[in-house]
């Protein structure tokens, strides 16, 4: 416990970074034994206790540690040099030359390996490990730190979602307490990652920019740089997904909000429905007078649910009332049954329908991309295809969208990440459905897919998609910008 305890101090100094010397953390242990170990030590001894976990369990006298370790990817044993804390002369009270210690990045992930760190920090220990290493240009677990960024962040929006499910069963199972820290997490998440994760996408496409620049006007990169250069457009893609989880995090925060609201105000109001005992109130005063049986449909009318009797109200007669719609003869007669099996089913086949929507977009996208290697969107007007590009109006609106973000869709990349992570894939997920689409048209063309680009045109050519219906059977006509698509192959 002590030594998790100094290393969470020695972190929580580094993240303010603050000096820490020996004499401080000292006194760190020194609090601790006052409060909760009673032991007989004096501060002195605290120092040597310091001194002890810091220089010989934690730095090992000085000397480095190397541990070997399989590397499973080259068939190979490689060797690791580990070290938790390094130290930094500072200079205290104007010149007073100190050694101040702090974590490093074997140390972070120590911590993070355990159960030490709260959750609201993880996402800041490992938003700084990413922003030291992209500091540092080691970009290959660079790319690591922002896969541990992103799964944090789906973390918590299914965080949000099992709350909601939870609560829509019954708000009382869910505590106040579990509320308020959700809540808290959420407005943590919100508050760091949005604008720090903006300054670094435009940090990494400056950097991206600049290596390719130099691949194309000056030299040829290594095979280093290129590996550099891939990873970098990963830690790219990466940064726009985890953008836009911020973004979902941010709407289901407020669905939340507005649904723990509405429920608690119901479970309020039944809280004033009159209670009574059936004994006490009805059986006993009909047993001592039995000629009040015959007022007893006062009692069973309400629990009949029969319509009360209508009692005139003279104010209503000088409303104004807006016209009504006079309902059909049936309509009036209409049965409602909810059935829970029965919705979840009407739910599923709806999603499954939209899913089946997306898909025909994106085929005849593809289809026309693998035949004719590049494309303009303008030449899909007046296809014979038009019903399968265009399936539903918003539908093709969300595709559209969700092409001109991406830009680029690095295909190996892609299927190396789907084989070693299992992702949700409850709604629409635009590189997971390309990737489906591509392994069912063509095997043998879908393997040797490299990159597929998308660029929006800016040669001022609005494209016209005629004679599309809406929802409600209505033509309309779709206006929309022109894109370009092109499609690279693997030599």
């Amino acid at each position: 416990n002590l030594i998790f305890t100094v290393l969470l101090y020695l972190m929580e100094q580094s993240l303010k970074e603050e000096p820490c010397t020996m004499d401080e953390i000292g006194a760190f242990i020194d609090d601790l034994n006052t409060s909760f170990f009673h032991k007989p030590l004096s501060f002195e001894d605290c120092r040597k206790l310091g001194d002890f976990v810091v220089g010989t369990i934690l730095s090992n006298d000085g000397v480095p540690m190397y541990f070997s370790a399989a590397d499973y990817e080259h068939g190979d044993t490689v060797v690791h040099h580990i070290s938790y804390v390094a130290n930094r002369i500072v200079y205290l009270d104007g010149d007073v030359k100190r050694t101040s210690y702090y974590l490093t990045e074997d140390g972070y992930n120590l911590l993070l390996g355990t159960l030490e760190i709260e959750n609201n920090l993880k996402l800041t220990v490992h938003e700084m490990l990413f922003k030291m290493q992209l500091e540092r240009q080691n970009y290959e677990k660079a790319v690591d730190s922002i896969k541990d960024v992103f799964n944090l962040l789906r973390i918590q929006l299914q965080k949000i979602q099992e709350a909601m499910l939870q609560i829509r069963r019954n708000a009382l199972n869910y505590s106040v307490v579990s509320y308020r820290q959700l809540l808290e997490d959420d407005l943590a998440t919100m508050e760091q990652t949005r604008k720090q994760f903006l300054e670094y996408e435009e940090l990494v496409r400056r950097r991206i920019a600049q290596m390719e620049e130099e691949h194309i006007n000056v030299r040829k990169l290594s095979a280093e740089e290129q590996e550099n250069l891939a990873n970098l457009r990963v830690i790219e893609g990466y940064l726009g997904r985890a953008l836009d989880e911020h973004q979902r995090i941010l709407g289901s925060h407020l669905d939340l909000k507005a649904l723990y609201t509405r429920e608690l105000e119901g479970l309020s109001q039944m809280s004033l429905i009159r209670r009574f005992s059936l004994r006490s109130e009805l059986v006993d005063p009909i047993l001592q007078h039995p000629q009040r049986l015959e007022d007893l449909d006062l009692f069973l009318r309400p629990l009949l649910l029969q319509a009360p009797g209508k009692v005139y109200q003279i104010n209503k007669a000088f409303e104004i009332r807006k016209a009504r719609v006079a309902r059909r003869d049936h309509e009036a007669s209409e049965l409602l049954d909810f059935d829970a099996d029965a919705w979840q089913e009407e739910q599923e086949r709806r999603r499954l329908q939209k899913m089946e929507q997306y898909e025909s977009t994106l085929h005849v996208l593809l289809e026309r991309l693998l035949e004719e290697k590049t494309f303009c969107l303008a030449d899909l007007e007046g296809i014979s295809e038009i019903g399968e590009l265009i399936p539903d109006i918003q539908i093709f609106k969300e595709v559209m969208v969700e092409l001109i973000k991406s830009r680029e869709i690095d295909v190996p990349a892609l299927r190396k990440e789907r084989s070693e992570f299992i992702q949700d894939a409850a709604g629409f997920q635009l590189h997971e459905t390309v990737l489906e689409l591509l392994d069912h048209m063509d095997t043998e063309i879908g393997k040797r897919v490299k990159k597929i680009s998308i660029q929006k045109m800016d040669d001022g050519r609005t494209v016209v998609f005629e004679g599309i219906s809406d929802p409600d059977g209505n033509p309309k006509a779709i206006r929309c910008s022109n894109i370009r698509f092109s499609i690279e192959f693997v030599p």
